[in-house]
């Protein structure tokens, strides 16, 4: 009975935090991560989570640099709906999850997400680069926070 009671109050906990806390205020759990979950859906409605490098751009808004051929552009094409959460390399997370919305970035903010991420990840960026070319061409996924 008293875990059941412990659960119920984190969940609580937690709602009353998603609903109190700006957009900005649960960015600020991604900032000294390297690596997010970023979770996309499939037209069944299930989940894929894949990890993935982000940047946080100067409009608070999370940008991830992909490929056009890539699993999580084709389901974001179908459904614009995201959550995401820091993690390891691996995806194991490291804080709660957080629900958002996925839209494909201008060219404009490709390239400044391109410019963040090369400063943040610096040569293993460009290396992954030589690796991901044949998935098509670099496409950047613009994430905001419910």
């Amino acid at each position: 009975m008293y875990c059941i009671s412990k659960a119920i109050i984190k969940i609580t906990e937690q709602i009353l935090y998603s609903m109190s806390s700006s957009p900005s205020d649960r960015i600020s759990t991604l900032s000294g991560h390297a690596y997010m979950n970023l979770e996309t859906y499939r037209r069944n409605g299930m989940g894929v989570a894949t990890p993935v490098w982000f940047t946080i751009g100067d409009d608070k808004m999370i940008y991830v640099v992909t490929r056009t051929g890539t699993g999580k552009v084709k389901r974001l094409r179908n459904n614009s709906k995201v959550r995401i959460v820091p993690s390891n390399m691996r995806g194991r997370p490291k804080a709660e999850w957080l629900s958002g919305n996925g839209t494909f970035a201008t060219p404009e903010q490709l390239k400044r997400a391109l410019i963040q991420r090369n400063k943040k990840y610096g040569f293993k960026a460009r290396l992954s680069g030589l690796f991901s070319r044949t998935k098509g061409d670099l496409i950047g996924i613009k994430i905001s926070l419910d």
